[in-house]
């Protein structure tokens, strides 16, 4: 009986509409759309509520080393400003620490570079005379001689395997992407060491086109001799 009622086609029940006459006040409100509505609402008369009784029951001797150091501009609280917040001594410092950890990534890639290097320049240079030709007879074994002969020596990627060749290739790129990424390091390392050598003491000034010895597209400082004390 079940399945034979399920046969019976049904009448698909559809919501009401907005009235013709009401249409200028837009799509007609669901059940699901006030529950919403509502949930919003209380929401925030809730969120009211609770800040009122915070204003009501605040302490007037309530203090935080925050509001010394923050200033109302138009009801926003806003801080002061944190650029003379470090010493010369400690920003130095920093500097050096910064720089010491780009040395050390530095050092890091320059050994990877080796490593692949060696890896890729053996593998370039293997010798391809070990390979080993079969031959059913004597005249296949002489065709296969006189065509090895032909070719000369072969390199030796022509024998590798397809998997070994894909990592081959992975490889190069791998060592052309660190060679990149050394080129970016080198240059962020001298222009760190530069900023670092300019906040130390010292008169100083930049040296124009035509005092330079040989010149460059990066600024050349030169200092002024102090005596020794």
């Amino acid at each position: 009986m079940s399945s034979l009622r399920n046969a019976i086609p049904k009448r698909a029940h559809k919501e009401r509409a907005q009235p013709h006459l009401r249409r200028k006040f837009g799509l007609l409100e669901k059940h699901k759309d006030y529950v919403l509505r509502a949930k919003a609402y209380h929401q925030k008369e809730q969120t009211l509520q609770k800040l009122k009784e915070k204003a009501a029951l605040r302490n007037p001797d309530e203090f935080y080393f925050k509001m010394i150091k923050t200033k109302t501009v138009g009801g926003v609280h806003k801080p002061e400003s944190q650029a003379n917040k470090y010493t010369n001594e400690e920003l130095i410092l920093m500097k050096t620490q910064d720089i010491g950890y780009i040395l050390q990534k530095l050092q890091t890639e320059k050994k990877k570079i080796e490593r692949l290097n060696g890896m890729l320049h053996s593998l370039d240079n293997q010798s391809s005379s070990n390979h080993v030709y079969y031959a059913d007879n004597r005249e296949e074994a002489r065709e296969v001689r006189k065509k090895v002969s032909e070719q000369g020596n072969p390199s030796a990627f022509k024998y590798l395997p397809k998997a070994i060749l894909r990592k081959t290739d992975s490889s190069y790129r791998e060592l052309e992407a660190r060679k990149k990424r050394l080129k970016d390091l080198e240059k962020i390392y001298t222009d760190m060491s530069m900023q670092k050598e300019l906040q130390k003491r010292g008169k100083k000034r930049k040296l124009r086109e035509d005092e330079m010895v040989s010149p460059t597209s990066r600024p050349v400082y030169k200092w002024r001799q102090e005596r020794k004390r």
